[in-house]
């Protein structure tokens, strides 16, 4: 190699304001000739580095803020994936995964040796180099929001089997050089090992953290608590013999249930990598290609092969999914430049093969190898975002037209929903709001509007009022959601809420139940029997023990004729939307005529969660649930007025069942909208008509009941007849 002078910035400060101009400009000015961010920020690497105008060497802090920005890039891509869809999709992936293992495996080794007339174990090493490849894309597919997309979700778990398959490769690559003989004890240690390792992440990470949330609630905390989790796993990887890019993404896939998409902790996340660390690693990246290593012929005839074969290998290996699978040209450039880009690994196992010397005193891989490599990495490097791009907007137009997209729920629903959330107490104003937000649609779609009725001009009622509103909006600050507040003076709490509603055309409460003052005191609080006389929206009450996002399931009671109810759709989104966004099973207990109109509901939305129904012939069976409602689940109740369709004297026992029973139970109570418009239900139980699904005695009720009117009327203007006269 070289040797490089000193660079002309050496003071820290400089340093990093560097770095910071870099970031800041270099999107903004490659944004002009149409050229991604990723490449821009990796050519101002080449330009800033140590083969271009060596402003800046890539010293210790590079390599560090580098490491630290690769994990984080593999630990996003973990943790932003859709485990539901997911698992819809493993067995493609799984099968794309041994396409894009085994093709540039078998292609690279024969080829490497044709071409480069190099030796086996050599021709071994480049294969590997050429199966792996990283996500480096991945951030062009999150800004385009078809992350969740099947396509997308195919290529990360192709891969997963790449990485695992060409690091397992290389391993034993490495021990058989080393000991001059290949050693099948050694492949099965390894094996055995990284079983251990699965093992440990899977089992004792979703406990740990379960944990820690519910002991701590300082977002800061488990930010620092999450990062901690996600390096010990790379550690452990790398202690096993496997590199830390593994470990980062496995700790992103167990940690994905407990960091929900719309939470404040994700955008934390979020925002410190996409800001500091993965633009750190890209510049770190572009600092180590040599471009002047082109005007050496040797170099340049070694680059252009091993150019040329990356790029075809993993072509080969999206065109054979493509075909398999019947995609079309679109998900396969997708496949093709997400698995396209080299980084990572191929780093990896340049420095490991330049590290292992042979018996003549020579290394295994040959300068010129290693700058090919480096040269491979720009190209690649710099293809990948540019193809992922192109296939991106096409395909989220194909989205779009099919009328899909990454945010698709409730998509047949066009309503304006505005959730007013009362708060008096700044002890739990915010997390009535962490509530309502995983409640939220699209965040464009609803509203969110924190309330404090007050009754009387202290300072000390002033002061509380105002500090409750201000905890209300940091959930929302967090992920860039502005939420109104309004500090309100009328007669009592009930009038001032009541009043706010009317006037800014509310859709739904959100309310917490009150600590009980007295023993006459009822379940909820006479404010909120009060309130539920007096309005007609859909009021949901909640009383949880732990945070919202380690709730393991949602168990929902549904009433019999809940169907019925104007507010019957809007609460079965709402509970489709906190199933979502924590991801976690929803189980329905309802009579066998409300289930299908339930399913109905959720498949016209195109919700794609994990739904259980069981069936819940009496009211009276209520008391039964205390079997199945666990310590880290949230219980819901979904009951009604006195005047609704579906009120029936078992639900005026429901308070007292909920205070006997489910005391120390996390709860949401939900009173559906009464009086509201109709909404046009589907049943899925029977395709032909939904009325066949009627019971003949609701129909003879009804005939019954409607004759009673229409006879009073008869009588009453028999009666005004005959006064007349």
């Amino acid at each position: 190699m070289e040797t490089i002078s000193q660079a002309i910035i050496t003071n820290p400060v400089l340093i990093f304001f560097t770095v910071l101009v870099i970031l800041v400009a270099a999107p903004l000015i490659f944004k002009k000739i149409k050229i991604p961010h990723i490449v821009g920020i990796i050519l101002a690497g080449v330009v800033v580095g140590p083969y271009g105008f060596h402003l800046l060497d890539r010293d210790s802090s590079f390599r560090i803020f580098g490491q630290v920005g690769l994990l984080y890039l593999m630990f996003l891509a973990g943790l932003e994936i859709d485990m539901y869809h997911l698992r819809k999709n493993i067995n493609k992936g799984l099968v794309f995964g041994l396409y894009t293992l085994f093709i540039p495996l078998i292609l690279g080794m024969v080829l490497s040796v044709w071409l480069l007339d190099v030796d086996w174990t050599t021709a071994v090493l480049l294969a590997c180099m050429y199966a792996s490849h990283t996500l480096i894309a991945y951030p062009v597919v999150s800004r385009f929001g078809i992350a969740k997309s099947p396509v997308v979700l195919i290529s990360i778990v192709g891969t997963i089997i790449a990485i695992l398959g060409s690091l397992l490769t290389l391993a034993v690559a490495v021990d058989a050089q080393r000991s001059g003989a290949f050693s099948m004890k050694g492949v099965a240690v390894l094996l055995f090992n990284l079983l251990l390792y699965c093992a440990f992440v899977f089992y004792v990470y979703p406990r740990l953290t379960r944990w820690f949330f519910k002991t701590f609630s300082d977002q800061v905390t488990q930010y620092v608590f999450i990062l901690a989790m996600v390096f010990f796993s790379s550690w452990l990887a790398q202690v096993i013999g496997l590199e830390p890019v593994l470990g980062a993404f496995l700790a992103g896939l167990v940690l994905n249930r407990y960091v929900p998409v719309s939470s404040p902790l994700m955008s934390r996340i979020e925002f410190v990598g996409n800001a500091i660390f993965i633009p750190y690693f890209l510049i770190g990246v572009g600092m180590m290609i040599n471009v002047r290593a082109i005007s050496n012929w040797e170099t340049l005839w070694v680059s252009l092969n091993m150019i040329v074969v990356a790029i075809i290998v993993k072509w080969l290996a999206a065109w054979a999914a493509q075909k398999t699978y019947g995609m079309n040209h679109v998900e396969r450039n997708m496949m093709f430049g997400l698995s396209t880009a080299h980084t990572a690994v191929a780093l990896a196992v340049v420095m490991i093969g330049y590290e292992i010397i042979l018996p003549d005193g020579t290394h295994l891989l040959s300068e010129a190898i290693m700058n090919g490599v480096v040269l491979m990495i720009l190209v690649t490097c710099a293809l990948s975002p540019i193809i992922t791009a192109g296939a991106s907007a096409k395909l989220k137009l194909d989205m779009m037209s099919r009328g899909e997209s990454e945010d698709d729920e409730d998509i047949h629903s066009k309503r304006s929903l505005r959730t007013l959330i009362p708060v008096s107490n700044p002890i739990t104003a915010s997390l009535l709001v962490n509530v309502a937000l995983m409640m939220k649609r699209r965040p464009t779609d609803d509203s969110l509007i924190a309330l404090h009725v007050r009754n009387d001009n202290s300072q000390g009622s002033v002061a509380i009022g105002r500090n409750a509103l201000k905890l209300a909006t940091e959930p929302t600050k967090a992920v860039n959601l502005k939420m109104q507040t309004i500090e309100r003076y009328d007669l009592n709490t009930v009038t001032g809420i009541v009043n706010t509603v009317k006037e800014r055309n509310i859709t739904d409460v959100v309310l917490g139940i009150h600590a009980r003052s007295t023993v006459m005191d009822s379940f909820y609080g006479s404010k909120v029997d009060e309130l539920l006389s007096k309005l007609n929206k859909m009021v949901i009450i909640t009383r949880c023990y732990i945070p919202i996002n380690t709730v393991m399931r949602m168990v929902v009671a549904v009433p019999a004729k809940a169907e019925f109810e104007s507010g019957f759709e809007l609460w079965v989104i709402r509970l489709s939307n906190m199933a979502k966004r924590i991801g976690c099973r929803l189980i329905f207990y309802a009579s066998s005529e409300t289930i299908p109109y339930i399913k109905g509901v959720i498949r016209k939305n195109r919700y794609e969660i994990r739904v259980e129904y069981s069936v819940l012939n009496d009211w009276n069976d209520f008391a039964m649930l205390t079997k199945v409602v666990l310590e880290d689940d949230l219980f819901v109740v979904v009951s009604a007025r006195r005047t609704s369709i579906s009120f029936s004297s078992e639900l005026e026992e429901t308070p007292n069942l909920l205070s006997r029973y489910f005391g120390h139970s996390n709860l949401l109570v939900v009173y559906p909208e009464q009086f509201g418009a109709t909404p046009n239900l589907e049943s899925f139980s029977d395709p032909i008509a939904t009325d066949l699904d009627t019971p003949t005695s609701e129909i003879v009720l009804g005939v019954k009941a409607w004759w009673r009117v229409m006879n009073g009327k008869r009588k009453k203007l028999i009666r005004r007849f005959r006064h007349g006269d």
